[in-house]
């Protein structure tokens, strides 16, 4: 799965990496995006036009009655992303592209290294991050949501993360991976008139291996509420 990641660019640089407009103002870096805070996102109309958008992260389906829903969707499996109903409206029109710098993810800790509040050995954080430093174009799915008791309320854009089976580097680590998406993948898999199924599940594949590196991160990471830049540094 992609449970946290790093997102420090702010809208008008993403923009620019991705030939897009914004009008979103700032996010601020953020050195530990977790799941139900606001994250950005690349879409395009029809007309092949692409903005850069707030979204929250974890998908509100438009029929969900609550807003919560969304911090059980923060994921979706790209083996079922076209079966399950809260996804299958979505890949043929609201494909989206996440842009960070890296993702994190855990593996097993030492057994002479710090011990966690039931006394096993704390989980070590790596953080995963392109070989040549480029920004990572994640794929995703959006929906649009207003909540049925207050029909005042603003539409709520969310977003999920597609993940796909982990590449030989992500293996050692944990058994998936987010869907990077390749630059000249990237209108074909934004254009929403695009729904060949077949031809847009090519961009599931693992990236080959060579293109991303990690390396071992403070524990500090573990706490959603640290966001500071030396989170990424190695250790």
């Amino acid at each position: 799965m992609c449970g946290r990641f790093v997102a420090t660019s702010n809208p008008d640089a993403i923009a620019s990496y991705f030939d897009a407009t914004t009008d979103v103002e700032t996010l601020g870096e953020n050195y530990n995006v977790a799941p139900t805070q606001d994250i950005l996102g690349v879409v395009a109309d029809r007309d092949g036009a692409r903005t850069v958008q707030a979204f929250h992260w974890g998908l509100i389906p438009s029929w969900a009655k609550e807003r919560k829903v969304g911090a059980r969707m923060i994921n979706a499996r790209s083996e079922t992303v076209a079966e399950k109903p809260a996804f299958k409206p979505l890949i043929k029109k609201r494909r989206v592209l996440i842009p960070m710098d890296g993702f994190y993810e855990w593996k097993a800790g030492r057994e002479d290294g710090p011990l966690n509040a039931k006394g096993k050995p704390l989980k070590q954080p790596l953080f995963i991050h392109r070989v040549d430093g480029e920004p990572l174009a994640v794929a995703g799915l959006w929906a649009a949501w207003k909540d049925p008791t207050d029909p005042e309320q603003r539409w709520l854009h969310s977003a999920t993360i597609i993940t796909t089976a982990a590449n030989e580097l992500m293996s050692e680590v944990h058994d998936r991976m987010p869907v990077i998406v390749p630059h000249d993948r990237w209108t074909e898999w934004l254009d929403p008139t695009n729904d060949d199924i077949a031809t847009l599940s090519e961009v599931f594949a693992p990236r080959d291996d060579g293109v991303l590196e990690m390396h071992e991160v403070s524990t500090d990471v573990n706490n959603v509420r640290n966001n500071r830049p030396d989170l990424i540094a190695p250790v």
